[in-house]
């Protein structure tokens, strides 16, 4: 069955590592008259409240798309993942309306042509289920500091029993060091409201080889994560993500050129590049996490995920087994019957072609996916987990074995112990959980 993904492209503020899009909550925008009309003969017009607006533009667009897509998923879908950007964000009116859109749309709580309101929701079990009656997983990513006890009755109301916090590190001054607007205590507060809104699922995102960060800092980060009892953790190592401040900092660093230091202190005066762990220090931090987490009864069941039994992301998952997706919002990707396609990173330029009737599509991102790299993307995902790849799986999708696809290459990581195949299922040596990427590029056809 097809996942929900809708994207909510909004933040208080850009973190410096950040590639997704998203624009600054409270950021001004100049609406394009074939929305909103001109006045008094401008092309354009500034709105006088330009956070309200802007959501206003995103929400009316995002009721198009759901109307227009929800065909895609006429048997319902197998979850839903609210991201961003910061969701929670939203004031808790405008959460509201996005919340009973997706559900209007998507799920059993309302037929798709009733436009009416949930008139007490929370006490109707349809809202909790799909179609088919299951209970399905529904999450929705929050930061520490924007969650209220309000909206998280909002949520509780409309059927989210998940709650993915982007906590990243307990320590202020590597909050600081990465732009994160949140302090630890934020976390503590926000985790204590979500336990008191009755969610019992939360994952908390933490991040490790942060500028300046020792392993002393990583293990305490990790201390105080578990005291919070969280049913799952995700973490990360810290990326230099293109077109970001942090990679365009490392950019101007590499050219050696006499401006260099005057540019570096434009983007950042603290040069964070110098303080960034090495890759034999991320390594000794991701696998003292993995034994710690695993003594703490936490699995690791996909590289960066860990989780208490019964607690593994369903929804990533999905991703994990090549299952298609929709994705909804600006700069959405979905997956559906092999072709691959990307909304618009443009909230105006999005919801003027949904006004139009036209699904947004951004032409240079829209692919075919060719049988090699429907290969390629099977191996590549289903080797990040425990799980690993169910070769009869293999065999019945593409009409071959895979031993007939990489031969030799398969062979050669057998023989040296990085991949075991035993009893049907080809998995990575969990003592090479870090550096699969490096192998997987042997793996692209």
């Amino acid at each position: 069955m097809t996942s929900l993904y809708v994207h909510v492209p909004f933040c208080v503020k850009k973190c410096s590592y950040c590639a997704f899009y998203s624009v600054p909550y409270t950021a001004p925008i100049i609406a394009d008259s074939k929305i909103f009309g001109s006045v008094d003969g401008a092309d354009h017009m500034l709105l006088s409240d330009p956070a309200s607006d802007l959501v206003f533009v995103y929400l009316r667009g995002l009721e198009r798309e759901l109307e227009l897509r929800a065909k895609e998923a006429s048997q319902g879908v197998s979850s839903l993942f609210i991201g961003g950007g910061t969701p929670t964000v939203l004031n808790a009116s405008q959460l509201d309306r996005l919340l009973n859109l997706i559900y209007r749309y998507y799920f059993k709580a309302l037929s798709r042509t009733d436009s009416t309101e949930l008139s007490d929701p929370i006490r109707d079990p349809r809202i909790h289920t799909s179609r088919t009656g299951q209970v399905l997983e529904k999450t929705i990513e929050c930061n520490p500091g924007t969650l209220d006890r309000e909206k998280l009755m909002l949520c509780r109301t409309y059927g989210i029993n998940r709650i993915s916090l982007g906590a990243q590190s307990f320590d202020d001054r590597l909050l600081k060091s990465i732009d994160r607007i949140h302090t630890v205590e934020d976390i503590h507060r926000s985790v204590t409201l979500i336990r008191q809104s009755g969610i019992d699922n939360l994952n908390l995102d933490l991040i490790f080889g942060l500028p300046g960060q020792r392993m002393g800092d990583w293990q305490d980060t990790l201390r105080q994560a578990i005291a919070l009892s969280p049913e799952h953790l995700s973490l990360y190592a810290l990326t230099l993500e293109e077109d970001t401040p942090l990679h365009k900092e490392y950019a101007y660093s590499q050219a050696g050129s006499p401006d260099c230091k005057e540019t570096l202190d434009g983007l950042n005066s603290r040069n964070r590049l110098d303080r960034l762990p090495d890759d034999d220090l991320q390594a000794d931090m991701y696998e003292w996490a993995v034994s710690y987490l695993q003594s703490c009864g936490y699995g690791r069941y996909e590289v960066s995920n860990f989780a208490r039994p019964g607690f593994e992301c369903k929804h990533n998952r999905s991703y994990w087994r090549g299952q298609d997706y929709i994705g909804l919002g600006p700069g959405a990707v979905s997956c559906l019957n092999n072709v691959r396609t990307r909304n618009p990173e443009d909230i105006a330029g999005y919801t003027r072609i949904l006004e139009s009737g036209q699904r947004p599509l951004d032409p240079s991102a829209t692919e075919v996916l060719t049988r090699e790299q429907q290969i390629s993307e099977f191996m590549m995902l289903g080797l990040r987990t425990a799980d690993g790849i169910d070769t009869a799986e293999f065999s019945a999708k593409f009409q071959t074995e895979i031993q007939d696809i990489y031969g030799q290459i398969l062979q050669n990581y057998i023989d040296r112990d990085i991949f075991r195949l035993a009893e049907g299922r080809l998995k990575i040596n969990p003592a090479c959980f870090f550096v699969l990427n490096a192998v997987l590029v042997d793996f692209i056809l």
